[in-house]
């Protein structure tokens, strides 16, 4: 079932819910991006933000404050730093991977350049702490700035994990743990600490954000190898041809043999590729069923954010988030 077709789709039933407060956090974005010196802040900014998205990681923190009970203000802003980081992490990963195009639109970097990018995206970060700090509470700061320093070492260990076989699943783990889980884990996390919630249903929201979003990420590489373009808005084989050594590669070396082993060598690590190679490179992550087994993987993380929450309060909320690790997973049903 692919995440489009599907007739559920929890993350637009928490939208609904949280349209209030999205629109404010929309506003609050809006005036927030805003420079007087540097016009091509909000022009970049609103090139990326106005480009769509589901804007996932904010309703996280709306959602998961509304859970406990919160009713200051302050949810706003946390909703907004979540994503100011993650729109700048998105401007600096455009201009690493050279990307050039994002959301089925050209990416900021192609349409200024990589010097704009990446000063608009550190603008963002710069904003985001202002954000928190507005918050007045020491521990969110805390939590969003520990976050932000593991996304930016998650992406620092994949420049160097990502085209060497001696990656192992334990360092993919730990990359996707910075690169896309840390701030889904943060978002959940800081909407209870914001509404001073138990520290069991503190820790409950970390727990079900970290899974989430390693099992997110898990799907997005995985349909690299198996998605529906037109569903997913990139090629099939982009993460080979990129030789980035995701979850389904990783598990076809550990089985290589060596002359599997010498393809895996030739195409990822030293970038050697040539005609047919994506073909063989499918062939083998078959022959290993590899792509299985990253389904199954996938499908068990969703199953623990599931779990995490399962002592959260009984509310309409807990129940959608329930659903959405579900729906995400449901991409490579």
């Amino acid at each position: 079932m692919g995440l489009d077709k599907s007739a559920t789709k929890p993350h637009e039933a928490l939208s609904a819910v949280l349209a209030e407060d999205m629109a404010a956090v929309n506003t609050l974005i809006t005036q927030r991006m805003a420079s007087k010196h540097a016009p091509r802040i909000p022009e970049v900014t609103a090139h990326l933000v106005d480009a769509g998205g589901k804007r996932l990681r904010p309703m996280l923190t709306l959602a998961a404050a509304k859970l406990c009970g919160y009713t200051g203000p302050f949810h706003i802003h946390l909703a907004a730093t979540v994503e100011f980081i993650h729109t700048a992490t998105l401007l600096h990963d455009d201009v690493v991977d050279e990307s050039g195009q994002r959301r089925g639109r050209p990416t900021a970097n192609l349409l200024w350049d990589n010097k704009s990018s990446v000063l608009v995206g550190d603008y963002l970060f710069s904003r985001s702490f202002q954000l928190m700090v507005e918050t007045g509470s020491l521990r969110v700061l805390d939590i969003l700035a520990n976050a932000s320093a593991t996304i930016a070492e998650g992406e620092v260990l994949q420049l160097t994990a990502a085209q060497d076989l001696r990656t192992d699943e334990s360092i993919y783990l730990q990359v996707v743990r910075g690169k896309t889980a840390a701030l889904f884990s943060a978002a959940t996390q800081v909407g209870g600490v914001i509404a001073q919630a138990d520290e069991d249903f503190v820790q409950a929201l970390y727990d079900y954000g970290d899974a989430l979003g390693i099992a997110f990420q898990i799907v997005d590489d995985l349909l690299d190898y198996q998605g529906d373009s037109a569903v997913t808005g990139k090629n099939i084989g982009d993460d080979f041809r990129e030789r980035k050594l995701t979850l389904p590669v990783i598990k076809a070396v550990a089985k290589a043999d060596a002359e599997e082993r010498a393809f895996w060598v030739r195409t990822i690590e030293k970038g050697k590729q040539v005609e047919g190679d994506l073909d063989h490179a499918l062939s083998l992550l078959h022959k290993h069923d590899t792509l299985s087994a990253t389904r199954q993987d996938a499908i068990a993380w969703a199953d623990k954010a599931k779990d995490a929450i399962a002592l959260l309060p009984d509310h309409d909320i807990r129940k959608m988030l329930a659903d959405l690790a579900d729906y995400v997973v449901a991409r490579i049903s």
